[in-house]
């Protein structure tokens, strides 16, 4: 019996509930056949009840013997603990369908003088008999099966309610809504996407934001800062204010940050690049207050007891050791080292040297050097204007000036190209060759043009999951990867600052086959120099392919906040996506092709990790362009 009902509910048959109704409904009528009920009116009304029963008992019925008879006829698998649970729900029905069939032929003798209680009879053996005949045909009638379940769903008190009193729980269907039940409205967006707002104090700290809809928001402190500004003395003071970031100040211990950010739900987040630092908390718009003040205090009043400075050099020293083990991240390290002299050349990831003399007056020295009002931008998404403005001035107005010297630290980069090598045990060499892209992201045309051409080059690893918007169309993944076996991996990568950038292709393959790989990128990057041998079908492929990047990395607040802050740092003002998306849609191959050829004019960076003992000589790498 148990078995037969979970039997149903699992296949979404019938439910239980409706199930125990019907068999409730049995047991009651029984019990008034037991009492041998006289009235033949009251027998009519019984059996009215008891042919409902019994029809839908039958299509239960008609639903488990076609199960068993379309597994004897093995049309279809069922495992053996269905088809055991089946054969015993059948052999169920046949006896309580005979059952049945037994007590209406007892109400029959009984009251066969009536001639509306003897139809109400006949109906239901009439309805019990066509149960017991296995029809295939029964598939096609479950829509009428589910319009008179929805019409018996939607009438007036059942028979049961009526002889009995009290009502009975019915349902509504399933394509109807459940009454009662109060249905959220839908966020109403506005029509035009929400305009930038921008104030500058005076001082000359920035705040913008973007009041998109939502129930949450993300706010940052965005600073132009990092290890571009770094003087030698004070050699990974960005990686080490990153990795010290939200941990105690002045007017905080640690425990305390941390237990307002719990209370906020917040997310708390630090990243140092070379041209800019950040600082974001992602909560809960009813928590901007205290999100707003929780982020200027951990940004512009850290602590930096030297205790503190001491343990985390300790931890970095470990993280410096773990990457040493990523030929790849330590060579996008030595590729800025090799290629420019200056600013972009120092190192963002702190030497363990260069840790070991930073204490936490370098690291105050330099926050007063370059943390200045004039070089820093409040941004936030999802929060109003007026309402941020006037929470964020009282704190960003005691923010300091900087002198004339601060205000520009800048140590100039010059790109210079070059060749760097490491040797060890491995057996696969890692080799990154780049070159040099004039104008950053202050070009904003062909900087644009720089990144679809990364993303027209693609690639990925040889044993990646490829797929629709996976790169398996990309040239370095169908020119290179599924051409070469011995390629591991080949892929684009461009690295854009505001002024200049370096922009090329990253591989890993055996040491055997160096040469190899180094003559197949070399093949790659001349190639879309020409643009001859790109076709539309890849322009067009690779600007789809960056449009939609763009629009679905903005549906994060936290990504909208950031190119806020980013942006107003690089251009002092705000582009919007759709001013990128017309960039975007206007480049030709030809467009590509001229980016392509400037680059390859310049001197290349040619970097290498592993097993180098073939390797060509850097003159020959630089005599292929």
């Amino acid at each position: 019996m148990y078995k037969f009902k979970a039997y149903l509910s699992v296949n979404a048959l019938w439910t239980n509930k409706t199930i125990d109704r019907y068999l409730s409904i049995y047991l009651l009528s029984s019990d008034l056949l037991r009492k041998k009920i006289a009235d033949a009116k009251k027998i009519r009304d019984v059996l009215r009840l008891f042919t409902r029963c019994c029809s839908s008992f039958s299509r239960l019925l008609r639903i488990v013997l076609l199960l068993y008879e379309e597994r004897r006829k093995r049309r279809y698998f069922l495992p053996c603990k269905t088809l055991q649970v089946v054969k015993k729900s059948r052999n169920f029905c046949l006896k309580l369908s005979v059952f049945f069939l037994r007590t209406t032929l007892r109400l029959s003798s009984r009251s066969s003088h009536t001639h509306h209680t003897h139809q109400h009879i006949m109906s239901s053996r009439n309805v019990l008999r066509r149960g017991l005949k296995t029809s295939s045909s029964f598939a096609q009638s479950l829509p009428a099966l589910k319009e008179r379940s929805a019409a018996a769903a939607t009438t007036k008190p059942s028979i049961f309610s009526q002889i009995f009193g009290g009502s009975a729980t019915k349902q509504p269907p399933m394509d109807e809504p459940m009454p009662n039940v109060i249905i959220p409205e839908s966020p109403i967006y506005p029509k035009e996407a929400p305009k930038t707002l921008v104030t500058t104090l005076s001082n000359g700290a920035t705040i913008a934001s973007e009041n998109t809809p939502g129930a949450t928001m993300a706010v940052g402190l965005y600073l132009e800062s990092g290890s571009k500004y770094e003087q030698p003395y004070m050699s990974g003071a960005s990686h080490m204010l990153e990795r010290m970031a939200f941990k105690a100040t002045t007017n905080r211990t640690n425990f305390r940050i941390t237990k307002e950010a719990e209370v906020m739900s917040a997310s708390l987040l630090a990243a140092a690049s070379r041209e800019q630092m950040s600082y974001t908390v992602d909560a809960l718009k009813t928590h901007l207050p205290e999100a707003v003040e929780l982020l200027c205090d951990s940004a512009l009043n850290p602590k930096l007891a030297n205790h503190e400075v001491a343990k985390m050099a300790k931890d970095l020293k470990k993280e410096i050791e773990e990457l040493k083990t990523n030929p790849q991240a330590m060579l996008m390290e030595a590729v800025h080292s090799t290629a420019y002299d200056g600013g972009l050349g120092n190192a963002l990831l702190a030497s363990q040297e260069s840790i070991d003399a930073i204490d936490g007056d370098a690291l105050r020295e330099f926050i007063a050097e370059n943390y200045v009002a004039p070089r820093m931008v409040l941004a936030a998404s999802g929060a109003d204007h007026q309402e941020l403005v006037s929470i964020a001035s009282p704190m960003l107005e005691t923010v300091s000036k900087g002198s004339a010297t601060t205000t520009s630290k800048e140590i100039p980069s010059k790109y210079m190209g070059g060749d760097f090598r490491v040797k060890n045990e491995s057996p696969l060499t890692s080799l990154i060759l780049g070159f040099e892209f004039q104008g950053g992201w202050r070009d904003a045309k062909r900087s644009t043009a720089v990144t679809v051409l990364s993303m027209l080059l693609g690639g990925g690893g040889s044993f990646s999951a490829g797929g629709p918007g996976k790169g398996m169309y990309s040239r370095l993944y169908t020119r290179v990867l599924n051409r070469y076996g011995w390629a591991q991996n080949c892929t684009a990568f461009h690295s854009i600052y505001n002024d200049t950038g370096i922009v090329g292709i990253s591989a890993m393959t055996d040491g055997q086959h160096v040469n190899d790989m180094i003559a197949v990128m070399a093949e790659e990057l001349s190639a879309v120099a020409n643009a001859s041998q790109i076709t539309d079908e890849e322009v067009e492929r690779a600007k789809n392919a960056t449009i939609s990047s763009i629009l679905m990395n903005l549906e994060s607040k936290a990504v909208v906040a950031e190119d806020i802050g980013r942006q107003m740092l690089t251009y002092n003002h705000r582009k919007s996506p759709e001013e990128f998306i017309a960039e975007v849609s206007k480049l030709t191959k030809q467009d590509l092709s001229e980016v392509a050829a400037q680059m390859l004019k310049s001197n290349p960076t040619l970097c290498l990790s592993g097993d180098i003992a073939g390797a060509a000589r850097f003159e020959t790498v630089r005599a292929m362009f």
